[in-house]
């Protein structure tokens, strides 16, 4: 069970198409909190009491397809600008004008969208190793990122990726959240178990793997016009992530002006559950100033 200081309430919100199922917390101007694969808002332990006391009110999603949101069957349900359409829908709950939008992994993919597309419904950008996806499309064609990025290739191919990633109770994710953080025991049984359970929801993996399957040409269609990101953006990057290689962030300052970066050596992918004292002392430093 978990155990917050600040009262946690689960709702639902109406998305594009789609009921999703919202953590909430705290009052005040709204952060709302993007969680990437394969995992739920619970990413967000950690952070969620933190930003609450720092005097904001949190809304943190189970993005469309995750349990306990509404599952579409159809692939394309999972394209980008239903996912950016869904963020719309939290800004509207929020009774906000604008909000903070914050994203790991797949969910700061889509908050990248959201702030090309919406700045307008932005306060500021925090992302938590996530590729900018102009810079990612360029990145993946050569190494180091192209042998980084081979799972990707193994994610779209229906039945098999399903098949290997849920064999023997789904031992490969319990292995990728076991041995792949830089701080071993950063995810504890009990939260394996959580996103396992998720994930065995019929529909659910296939869901998850519809986000790489409906978006593999992310970057080259309407879903991403050229252009720069114009809001006050925190970049927060574990440069141990065994996905993706750090130099994803060179020229980003480029596309997003008014950039700040923050490196963490010894954290990796999961950044924000790895060292959950600095990513929390950064991002409301980063809310409050």
């Amino acid at each position: 069970m978990n155990k917050f200081t600040v009262d946690v309430a689960v709702d639902r919100v109406a998305g594009d198409g789609v009921s999703l199922e919202v953590a909430r917390a705290g009052k005040g101007r709204p952060v709302v909190l993007l969680h990437g694969f394969p995992e739920n808002w619970h990413s967000w332990r950690h952070q969620i009491p933190a930003i609450a006391s720092a005097g904001y009110s949190v809304l943190a999603p189970n993005l469309r397809g995750y349990p306990g949101s509404d599952i579409p069957r159809d692939k394309n349900a999972y394209g980008l600008l239903h996912l950016v359409a869904d963020v719309t829908a939290l800004v509207r709950a929020s009774g906000f004008p604008r909000v903070t939008l914050v994203g790991h992994d797949w969910g700061g993919v889509i908050a990248w969208a959201f702030a090309r597309l919406h700045p307008d419904l932005l306060d500021r950008l925090v992302i938590l190793n996530a590729p900018h996806p102009e810079i990612y499309v360029r990145k993946a064609k050569r190494p180091p990122q192209m042998f980084k990025s081979w799972y990707v290739l193994f994610f779209l191919l229906p039945g098999v990726s399903e098949f290997a990633l849920s064999a023997g109770g789904f031992r490969a994710v319990r292995d990728m959240f076991r041995r792949y953080p830089a701080r071993r025991g950063t995810f504890s049984e009990e939260d394996i178990d959580r996103y396992v359970a998720g994930l065995s929801h019929p529909g659910a993996l296939t869901a998850a793997l519809n986000y790489y399957r409906a978006n593999v040409r992310l970057g080259v269609g309407r879903e991403w016009p050229p252009g720069t990101i114009d809001v006050d953006t925190l970049i927060v990057w574990g440069e141990q992530d065994p996905a993706l290689d750090a130099g994803l962030l060179d020229g980003l300052d480029r596309l997003v002006p008014r950039l700040r970066v923050h490196r963490v050596p010894h954290a990796s992918h999961w950044v924000q559950n790895e060292v959950p004292g600095e990513v929390n002392r950064v991002l409301t430093e980063f809310l409050t100033t």
